[in-house]
């Protein structure tokens, strides 16, 4: 018996085209999901999932979470934090000692006598009247029947230079503008109200260029310095200078700090500021002209490992499974990477530095083998198998910090003062923020008075002497 043949199902037929369509279209937009979380993701970066600086997050904060009922604290001191109260001032520094003595009762007016308790002392800080003294110097001059020809007194050096205002008051306009970031209408503000002295925004630019000026000896000393160092941290934020993308570099050294103002971003600035021969430890973060620095000139690199976290902890954030995982595994051998780090004074030194090397050929191995398909898991396999060691000098320099964090807290009065002035519209204005930016931070760093090295450089200036070093010991 023969089988008769099956006419195909029209319906069935349809039903089955239908289905096909279906699954493609199921398909596309499952792509399309996963494609629109992964965009997601990178627009949700932040400070702490990517190297964008914190003042980023200022745009879109996230919301405060809530205390739980039971976790209320009132403001103020809380219980078990011990107190802080100011230091007396010595003897020598108290200009007037007031004794108040009852020689009567306050209650019945009858006589009373002195307990021998010692007494209730409150120290009060009182501004004196602001006075200024105004010299007058006139120089007369003669005439030299000999010669035939007129002179002038000669004027003091100071007062040759210095015109209208005096060394102080100079090198006071120069910490207001640069360590207090004021601009030239409050410094005019101030004068007027507090000093009572009428001055002019022009001369103020004027008094500046003379500060300036002033500070170039102590500045470009610290530039010699720099490519002897061991170890220098390296950072770089912009700025804009009439309207163009300017770059303020940041170089973080053992006891100064040095900013340079540059229109470029690249290699090249390295290069000139600390020489195609530096021998030390450049800490810096993988933008790609440290890379380029490292490879064209064989410098040595400590990458920081903060930048690396956050990349890693972005990897967590996205929507495929296996990507996220990875950022998971990359991101415990981190954790457990920083909690050797922190029983540093547990154990021994040998084997502190066991456990470093062990920690770091397992980070390594974790970041470079069975790496999903993805594109962000498959990046960071390729920068840790290419520059995964220079994430480690620190482990085999001593005295190398494993993060960026030097440089970029040094940077961080720099962004300030930015967002304040504006950024400079000259070079006269680069050289000026270059330099008190070095003086102020390089003092901060030694607890030095920024106001007292003023005053030496503006004097020094004037008086043609040697000025003071930002480096005392050089």
């Amino acid at each position: 018996m023969t089988a008769r043949p099956t006419t195909p199902c029209p319906s069935c037929g349809k039903l089955r085209q239908e289905m096909l369509e279906l699954q493609a279209r199921l398909s596309a937009s499952e792509q399309q999901v996963k494609q629109l979380q992964t965009e997601l993701a990178q627009a949700r970066k932040n400070s702490s999932t990517s190297s964008k600086p914190p003042s980023s997050d200022i745009v879109k904060p996230p919301k405060p979470t809530l205390p739980a009922p039971d976790e209320k604290r009132s403001p103020g001191g809380q219980p078990g934090h011990a107190p802080h109260f100011r230091d007396a001032f010595p003897p020598e520094q108290v200009s007037d000692t007031i004794l108040h003595r009852l020689s009567t009762c306050p209650e019945c007016g009858g006589v009373v006598h002195e307990t021998g308790a010692a007494p209730r002392v409150i120290q009060q800080i009182e501004l004196v009247p602001l006075t200024t003294t105004v010299e007058e110097h006139q120089s007369y001059s003669s005439w030299c029947p000999h010669c035939r020809k007129a002179f002038a007194a000669p004027l003091p050096e100071r007062i040759a230079h210095g015109g209208l205002l005096g060394t102080q008051l100079t090198a006071l306009v120069a910490y207001l503008k640069g360590a207090c970031h004021a601009s030239f209408s409050t410094i005019r503000k101030f004068f007027r109200d507090v000093l009572q002295i009428k001055i002019s925004r022009g001369y103020l630019v004027e008094v500046i260029r003379k500060v300036t000026a002033a500070l170039e000896t102590s500045y470009q000393e610290l530039l010699r310095l720099l490519p002897d160092e061991e170890v220098v941290n390296v950072d770089e934020t912009g700025h804009k200078l009439k309207r163009l993308r300017w770059w303020t570099w940041c170089f973080r050294a053992e006891l100064y700090v040095l900013y340079h103002i540059d229109a470029h971003r690249s290699a090249e600035v390295l290069m000139t500021i600390l020489g195609k021969e530096y021998a030390g430890v450049l800490g810096c973060d993988y933008l790609s002209t440290y890379r380029r620095y490292m490879r064209e000139c064989n410098i040595v690199v400590q990458f920081c490992l903060a930048h690396l976290i956050r990349d890693v902890k972005f990897l967590t954030t996205l929507p495929d499974a296996q990507e996220k995982a990875y950022g998971e595994r990359l991101r415990e051998a981190l954790r457990d990477l920083f909690g050797i780090i922190h029983e540093r004074d547990q154990v021994s030194d040998k084997e502190f530095q066991r456990r470093l090397v062990a920690q770091r050929e397992k980070l390594l191995e974790v970041g470079t083998q069975r790496v999903p398909a993805g594109k962000h898991a498959q990046v960071m396999a390729r920068r840790l198998r290419k520059h995964g060691q220079a994430y480690f000098t620190f482990i085999t320099t001593p005295g190398i910090e494993p993060t960026n964090n030097l440089a970029e807290q040094a940077i961080r009065f720099v962004v300030i003062d930015r967002h304040i002035t504006q950024g400079t519209r000259s070079e006269g204005g680069n050289r000026w923020s270059e330099r008190i930016w070095t003086v102020v931070a390089t003092c901060a760093l030694q607890g030095r008075s920024v106001l007292e090295f003023l005053q030496q450089s503006v004097s020094a200036y004037w008086e043609e002497t040697e000025p003071p070093k930002l480096v005392p010991s050089i």
